[in-house]
């Protein structure tokens, strides 16, 4: 008989909710106690939420124990994109002037071949699968998204860089006519494009995911269309939206954030909870849909499977 094994970086038993609204792909958030609520009151709830129609072939995620998400609505109306706005209510209204048609990412470095990637021939390379993850922001929100995606180390294996690459570098496409933060100039709010790294050996853990999609559809622009970085360890600035670049190098690359203030945000950003930012506590965070607080996870919750990567490193220092 086969046997389904829950992998060791899937949420827990205690974050579940019933099967029926998992299958719906709703959330338990909206609907308080579901225990005490009729069958049809709960189909008439899930009838009222705004869902995308999937339009993406993927593997679900295998965990048997029906995740709780925040809702698509939730997800996809608390956003931060300054390329857009530094409103985060805002950036969903604003972000139709993003166009992601006959979309390609260049590819340049450390690599044996430098190459112009067109995304839709991505797509149809590599099989997506759905990865229901946790997502903490570093200013102390979070959420549990059903990110649709690919491994980033199969892109990586398939772009094969050379052995002197240790970092990769990604840039989020600067185009003025589609972010209107972008043509402030002086009056911008950060320097862009927006640039984001990592390490080699954290781009190529099977956590790292490059997302196109997320409730089983294509990723909304607001939220980093056409593609963008998951790395779900890290604060959610790591998490690069609407790549349109990717370097191999042997430096490590200056990151948009620690650029702006390297007293404040480092290279590495891993959530912890032992290390405040400097203006406020990183101990606890308030999930979306919630009143209130919850304890922060070390790694956010993904301490297993990633820690060995910083042995014999001071994270308060390397932060």
């Amino acid at each position: 008989m086969y046997k389904l094994t829950k992998k060791d970086w899937e949420i827990s038993e205690n974050e579940v909710t019933s099967k029926e609204l998992f299958d719906n792909r709703r959330t338990f958030l909206k609907l308080g106690a579901a225990s005490v609520i009729a069958s049809g009151s709960i189909m008439e709830a899930l009838a009222k939420e705004k869902m995308p129609i999937k339009n993406l072939k993927f593997t679900e995620d295998p965990n048997p124990n029906n995740l709780i998400l925040n809702t698509y609505e939730q997800i996809t109306s608390h956003n931060n994109f300054y390329e857009f706005t530094t409103n985060q209510r805002k950036v969903k209204d604003m972000a139709h002037t993003l166009n992601t048609k006959n979309w390609t990412i260049k590819v340049d470095g450390l690599v044996e071949k430098p190459m112009t990637l067109d995304f839709d021939d991505l797509l149809k390379k590599f099989a997506l699968e759905e990865r229901i993850y946790r997502f903490r922001c570093v200013e102390g929100w979070s959420m549990v998204v059903p990110w649709i995606g690919f491994e980033l180390s199969k892109l990586i294996k398939y772009l094969k860089p050379l052995s002197s690459a240790k970092y990769i570098r990604f840039e989020t496409l600067y185009d003025e006519q589609m972010f209107p933060d972008q043509k402030n100039k002086v009056f911008n709010a950060i320097d862009y494009p927006y640039v984001e790294g990592l390490r080699m050996d954290e781009a190529m853990n099977e956590l790292t995911l490059m997302a196109v999609g997320l409730y089983g559809s294509s990723m909304p622009k607001q939220n980093g269309a056409p593609i963008r970085l998951i790395v779900p360890w890290k604060y959610g600035f790591k998490s690069i939206k609407s790549i349109a670049k990717i370097s191999f190098t042997d430096k490590e690359p200056l990151n948009t954030w620690q650029k702006e203030n390297p007293k404040e945000y480092g290279f590495y950003a891993n959530v912890n909870p032992k290390v405040d930012h400097p203006r406020w506590s990183q101990a606890r965070e308030r999930v979306l849909g919630k009143f209130f607080k919850q304890n922060t996870l070390m790694f956010n919750g993904y301490e297993k499977q990633v820690a060995h990567l910083y042995k014999g490193m001071d994270l308060t220092k390397d932060f």
